[in-house]
């Protein structure tokens, strides 16, 4: 669930979800990196800002591919083709035992796209493919996965569009 949050966060620091670049530079890499609590990362430059970027986009294209999830599996196929991938178990900052698939020299997108991409990866091959959704408010394009039991989630945040979009209809409704 960790990987797969992360995968949304990166991926709503889009462009092309609908808001301002959200890692326009090495400080919001930076940031993103701390408060994703990506390990192993010790200097980041703008190689990893611009590689970080492409990861993004690819990921993105697994949320908004119009033929899922075949068109999904074949962006991720190749995004994951590139990654060196090592799984090996691992403890430490306070988490418990969990399952790095990143190698162990990897660069910041090599890590996030293994991490990530093998959330997505197990995802798919558990049929669950629906559950990668866009926000269905119009002015919002923000990717989410529906972790809600009956697949019924529409909205990136329940709280912002779910609310807005909520408030809309019940005014159309009174205008009515």
């Amino acid at each position: 669930m960790h990987a797969l949050a992360t995968v949304v966060e990166l991926i709503n620091t889009s462009p092309s979800t609908g808001g301002d670049e959200g890692l326009a530079d090495l400080a919001e890499l930076q940031a993103f990196v701390e408060s994703r609590e990506i390990s192993g990362i010790d200097r980041l430059t703008a190689r990893d800002l611009g590689q970080v970027r492409m990861v993004r986009e690819a990921f993105h294209r697994v949320f908004t591919a119009s033929d899922q999830p075949a068109a999904a599996v074949r962006i991720l196929n190749a995004l994951l083709a590139e990654t060196r991938i090592t799984p090996r178990l691992t403890e430490h900052d306070g988490h418990p035992l969990h399952v790095h698939y990143f190698a162990a020299d990897a660069t910041l997108a090599e890590h996030v796209a293994a991490d990530c991409g093998v959330a997505l990866a197990h995802l798919l091959v558990e049929g669950e493919a629906e559950r990668l959704r866009t926000c269905s408010a119009p002015d919002c394009d923000r990717v989410f996965v529906d972790e809600s039991r009956n697949r019924s989630r529409v909205y990136c945040d329940s709280r912002t569009c779910g609310n807005r979009m909520h408030v809309a209809a019940y005014r159309a409704r009174r205008r009515a």
